[in-house]
């Protein structure tokens, strides 16, 4: 593999499309998969099997991560390790994040 560059523009427009589709995988290369997520009114995430780091590209809102809840703000990094509950709340209308899940299921050991 020579690299790889994607713009924030081209995975917006990944997720233009009629159906409403809330996330564009944009990105794989061993166990990392980079996608961005594009909450519509309310964000519907259940636990996921892997760790993953989100960057808030644009936007604002608040984020629960299991029993806490923290403002978030363009440039933001949260970590959600592995089957950990987590949700975007009280979001804007253009918020965006990438997320790059990493690593084996069940999440890496500490």
């Amino acid at each position: 593999m020579d690299g790889w560059h994607g713009t924030l523009q081209q995975a917006m427009d990944q997720l233009t499309d009629p159906e409403g589709k809330r996330s564009a995988t944009v990105f794989m290369h061993g166990t990392l998969k980079v996608l961005l997520y594009a909450p519509l009114g309310s964000d519907p995430q259940i636990p996921h099997d892997r760790d993953e780091i989100y960057v808030i590209a644009k936007g604002s809102g608040r984020f629960k991560l299991g029993e806490r809840s923290f403002d978030i703000n363009e440039g933001d990094v949260i970590f959600v390790p592995a089957r950990t509950e987590h949700r975007f709340e009280n979001f804007t209308e253009d918020l965006a994040a990438w997320v790059l899940f990493y690593g084996p299921k069940g999440g890496e050991e500490q």
